[in-house]
């Protein structure tokens, strides 16, 4: 159920889509419904006692809530979906919980049949990483045409930030602090992938990622499970508009279901421990968003939770999942997680098959387990033949709601080429990402940035300034031949006024060789970096301003499997930087990368940083657009940057300890700062940059926040659904130019019978305003922004004071509070 959307109003017209609330979190949201219906069970008649009998008969696995999606739910496509399933073998059963990669030899291989065999005898329910519509047509064919029942295989693929068209990768595009961007980038992956023969794809990523050093951050939409809620929402909506039989629809998969981002020390697969509360108020905040917005399949991670893989986990995808959110789509594994199920030693292949199968695994992805095992236990009653069935019906519905038996066939169209509409929708995406980090200003010039003057002499260097492949970003289908490069944008621009310099290649030595598809243009720059870091330098002292495109290499440490333990630039960047510095000249950094970088000594020394993600197809135009202010850069950031990898994982919402950190502790031993307190002994607790920070090019200033009411009663809180009370705040623009601010509203429960955090985010509405324009802007609170999970894991609200902070960053310091009272 959707939160109600702050308000936002002033003399223009106001855009109500740019206002975004998080999603219901309540698992007890008909509880006020249920408690009317039990006080009127006295007055019914025996006939109605016998009904209600009934009802409360239904089976356990029964859907405690009404079903996510209506479509899945119609009783048009479950009545096919019957009438099919009584047709079926059992064979042909289990065929349609199995997938398969096409080309892979793990599956196919062991059954010694051919895929277009095994197609053909109905053994194969969906296949991924099948491209294009001449390759899906030839399955689908044989599908259609050749198997018995003639019912059509499904088509997965990794479809993360657009198809084709690439876009900024979706931690970037949460930096935009817009749902709309993730919808529009839903909305034309889709479509390409549709156009494709692909008609189900495996995104949102909506796991909570507060750990930089875990590669898959770059998928995630940040730290906060608030803007996370919304983005997931979006993206789901984008994918599959409300209705999944157009045929520019696909069925979208959030993932990775549950907790994935939270693997301990960052590294990927790794175990997952942590209470329900915060599992719950937490990590599973975003799936239950993208639940709630309908979406049709959900993914299972690789982890565990609490010593349980989570691919057998009845807890999270059959209690969680499927009775307290009502989710009616069906459930796939990771890669080959069932068959790994064996090496979390929790059975051997036959065992751990059931366990994912009974837990609500619905389909097996390329593990081969379920095509081999579950027949025999069926036959020989370990395995309920219902259990199978229940998990066929939940695939089949989502073809039928596809319209794939109706339109199983993909029309072959002409090779991609990126329309201008396209490119410019992925510019004006790209634009919304960049976040400022710092402007300062420098001598004779005042605010280095926007560059002022196209006659000046820009020198260009780093192993990013012009490099089509990485500026893509992991995870991605887009050719790089379309990749726009930030040298080629500033020649656009500069004409014979830039310099370039590549300076020295993304990894030097041996590691260089790692990268594939990136190889420097100056051999050198790998081999021997400090002959090609002088020749940069030479190169900046020839200009009046040196901008530098600095990161890490998205083929290799972006992803999965990516997971590093340093957090710097790789390679001999960082000596670059620093040799580039001190030449005086005014330098400019560009950090394109996947993750948050530990960059203290920029942050320290480097007057400009803009923080431009790996911006997509679009990107050298956009971080142009900002470097020269075209774009007033809007972007705030979705994640903390680190002054040192130490912290990790880090992020603004912790809870609070019995000895915090002295407000005025830098991190460097001091007189008179208590030693045993929360601290680091060589470092200050806080980001570098945090979590919501992002700078314009203009200023805006906040009102002190008022409150509609400032003493609600406990009760009238805990009965009601809508608004108690309103948030509300004047944001004027005080400086020259027009600007977008990020409106953000955070508070805390001072009071609380269970620790919570010191603040959270609970509100944020962008808002453009014209020079000296001021807005008013009100957030409603109600029980699902105020109340939390305690430790019995149900949600509460108690007799407290919440404290209150409106502004731009999660440092924002306009504060009030109210109080529930009893």
């Amino acid at each position: 159920m959707p939160d109600f959307p702050p308000k936002v109003s002033d003399s223009c017209p106001t855009n109500p889509k740019n206002a975004h609330h998080r999603p219901e979190l309540a698992e007890n949201v008909y509880h006020g419904r249920v408690m009317f219906q039990l006080k009127k069970i006295a007055l019914i008649s025996f006939a109605q006692w016998i009904a209600l009998l009934v009802v409360l008969s239904v089976p356990c696995g029964a859907q405690s809530v009404p079903p996510s999606n209506p479509q899945l739910a119609s009783k048009a496509i479950n009545d096919r979906v019957e009438k099919l399933l009584g047709k079926m073998t059992l064979e042909e059963k289990i065929g349609q919980l199995v997938q398969y990669s096409a080309g892979a030899a793990t599956g196919p291989s062991a059954s010694k049949l051919t895929y277009d065999e095994l197609v053909e005898r109905g053994q194969v329910g969906s296949m991924l990483n099948v491209v294009g519509a001449k390759q899906t047509n030839h399955y689908q064919h044989i599908a259609m045409e050749k198997s018995r029942l003639h019912i059509p295989i499904i088509f997965g693929l990794d479809v993360i930030h657009g198809h084709h068209t690439t876009f900024p990768v979706p931690l970037a595009i949460a930096a935009s602090w817009d749902p709309d961007a993730a919808k529009t980038v839903a909305r034309i992956g889709a479509r390409e992938a549709r156009a494709g023969g692909i008609d189900w794809v495996f995104s949102p990523m909506v796991d909570i990622a507060r750990d930089a050093r875990w590669g898959r951050i770059i998928e995630s939409n940040g730290e906060d499970p608030y803007l996370s809620s919304a983005m997931a929402r979006a993206w789901v909506e984008g994918y599959q508009q409300g209705d999944l039989s157009k045929l520019d629809s696909v069925a979208a998969c959030v993932k990775h279901f549950a907790a994935y981002g939270a693997a301990i020390a960052g590294r990927d697969y790794n175990a997952v421990e942590m209470g329900l509360p915060t599992l719950r108020q937490v990590y599973l905040a975003p799936y239950h968003a993208a639940v709630e917005a309908g979406v049709a399949t959900v993914m299972s991670s690789f982890n565990t939770v609490n010593g349980v893989p989570v691919t057998a986990n009845k807890y999270l995808e059959t209690d969680v999942l499927r009775k307290d959110w009502g989710f009616d789509g069906f459930v796939v594994s990771d890669w080959q997680s069932v068959l790994e199920l064996e090496a979390h030693a929790i059975g051997d292949g036959s065992t751990v098959a059931r366990k994912a199968l009974e837990a609500g695994t619905d389909m097996d992805m390329e593990g081969n387990l379920y095509a081999t095992t579950l027949a025999s236990q069926v036959r020989s009653g370990k395995i309920p033949e219902s259990v199978v069935d229940e998990a066929v019906r939940r695939i089949l519905r989502v073809k039928f709601a596809l319209g794939l038996f109706e339109h199983p066939y993909t029309e072959i169209t002409p090779p991609y080429t990126p329309t201008a509409e396209d490119r410019a929708t992925a510019r004006k995406v790209a634009d919304e990402t960049m976040v400022l980090l710092k402007n300062d200003s420098v001598e004779g010039i005042g605010n280095l940035l926007p560059l002022s003057s196209k006659e000046k002499t820009v020198a260009l260097i780093g192993p990013l300034a012009d490099n089509q492949s990485e500026l893509r970003g992991a995870w991605t289908g887009g050719d790089p031949k379309y990749v726009v490069t930030l040298r080629q944008a500033l020649q656009e621009r500069l004409g014979d006024h830039l310099l370039y310099s590549e300076g020295c290649a993304l990894l030097t030595g041996p590691g260089a060789k790692l990268l594939e598809d990136t190889r420097p243009h100056d051999p050198e720059a790998a081999t021997d970096p400090d002959k090609t870091i002088a020749e940069a330098v030479a190169v900046a002292e020839k200009a009046d301003v040196a901008i530098l495109a600095l990161g890490e290499p998205a083929s290799l440490m972006e992803g999965e499997a990516a997971s590093r333990t340093r957090l710097g630039f790789t390679g001999a960047q960082e000596k670059l930087l620093e040799a580039v510095v001190a030449t005086g000249k005014p330098v400019i950094l560009v950090v394109i990368a996947g993750r948050p970088l530990a960059i203290k000594w920029a942050g320290a020394l480097v007057p400009a940083i803009i923080e431009a993600w790996s911006p997509g197809m679009e990107g050298g135009h956009a971080i142009a657009d900002v470097l020269f202010g075209d774009v007033n850069p809007s972007g705030k950031l979705p994640a903390s940057l680190p002054r040192s990898v130490g912290q990790e994982p880090l992020y603004y919402a912790q809870l609070p300890t019995g000895r915090p950190e002295p407000k005025d502790y830098t991190g460097l031993p001091q007189d008179g700062i208590e030693k045993f307190v929360s601290r680091y002994l060589d470092e200050q607790n806080s980001a570098l940059f945090p979590f919501g920070w992002g700078l314009s090019y203009t200023r805006f200033r906040f009102s002190k926040p008022t409150l509609s009411r400032t003493d609600i009663p406990v009760n009238e809180l805990r009965a009601s659904r809508g608004p108690v009370t309103k948030v509300s705040v004047d944001v004027t623009n005080t400086g020259s130019r027009e600007g977008t601010e990020v409106v953000q509203l955070y508070i805390r429960n001072t009071d609380a019978n269970l620790s919570q955090p010191i603040r959270e985010l609970k509100g944020f509405a962008r808002i453009t305003l014209k020079p000296g324009e001021t807005k008013h802007v009100e957030f409603p609170l109600g029980f699902n922004q105020l109340s939390y999970y305690n430790a019995n894991v149900e949600r509460e609200v108690d007799p407290t004071t919440y404290d209150v902070w409106v502004g731009g960053s999660s440092l924002a310091t306009e504060e009030n509070s109210f109080r529930i009272v009893e």
